[in-house]
């Protein structure tokens, strides 16, 4: 079974069409080139098939072919794509000068990101002080869902039945260490219930914390605040917590829907 197959649920669809699109999904961040037995290792389909598959993307415009290689890399138009889908959010148009004020106003960190099968990919990323930060996170990036505060926001904002199904795939080396990353997801879940928020510190130095964003006939958002180089602590995370809650019924508000989840 292809990856497509397995995420959408076994969802009938047009099969070459998810063939090509997991082949576009073969070429991650760190990735420059992949030749056809790459490409067929990453995504498990037949080399046959990448071969004719990635031929069909050349001609389309989505792959350029690097013939003294006899690889290909994501062609320009890939970008094109993710640009119209940006400046064509309602979400980012309505929120986005309202995270980048937020941000010089508290002198942190505000992205907003969605999912992405079990990654969150971030659809803004406004780095308040990027010559001290860790990473840089831009548009477009992905971090673990399991593992962060935007993800674990996401799952509590999502229904529980599409959240058991994700939960499913975020495993471990061993039993013990998936049960013991479940119960930490399942606690960070419940906080956003009790609390409306989640905090998660994934990344040395680092703490987040994150709150969804649910729009009617939109998919689910979260929206985080993060600060890079601090001592963790619970009271740094429960001020940050009630900036970004009162944050996100501003934007809750700015977008016209209610400021429960």
């Amino acid at each position: 079974m292809t990856q497509a197959r397995r995420y959408a649920g076994g969802v009938d669809g047009n099969r070459s069409l998810e063939r090509g699109i997991e082949i576009l999904r073969a070429f991650r961040p760190g990735v420059d080139t992949l030749g056809n037995g790459e490409i067929a290792e990453r995504t498990g389909l037949p080399r046959s098939t990448v071969s004719r598959l990635t031929k069909t993307l050349v001609n389309s415009g989505m792959l350029d072919e690097v013939r003294a290689e006899r690889t290909y890399r994501l062609a320009a138009s890939v970008i094109s794509i993710g640009h119209a889908m940006r400046t064509g959010s309602p979400v980012l148009n309505a929120i986005g000068a309202m995270m980048r004020a937020e941000s010089a106003k508290r002198r942190l960190n505000v992205g907003l990101a969605t999912a992405d099968r079990t990654m969150m990919v971030y659809l803004e990323s406004i780095r308040y002080s990027p010559r001290a930060a860790l990473r840089n996170v831009v548009a477009g990036q992905q971090v673990p869902m399991e593992l962060t505060s935007l993800g674990r926001a996401y799952l509590a904002g999502i229904e529980a039945a599409a959240r058991e199904r994700l939960l499913k795939h975020f495993k471990r080396r061993s039993r013990a260490a998936t049960r013991a990353l479940l119960a930490d997801v399942r606690r960070s879940i419940g906080a956003v219930e009790r609390d409306g928020y989640c905090a998660v510190s994934w990344q040395p130095a680092v703490l987040a914390v994150a709150t969804p964003i649910v729009l009617e006939g939109l998919p689910v958002y979260a929206l985080n605040m993060s600060l890079q180089n601090v001592d963790r602590s619970h009271a740094l995370a429960n001020e940050m917590g009630a900036y970004l809650t009162a944050f996100a019924a501003r934007c809750k508000e700015a977008l016209a829907i209610p400021a429960g989840i």
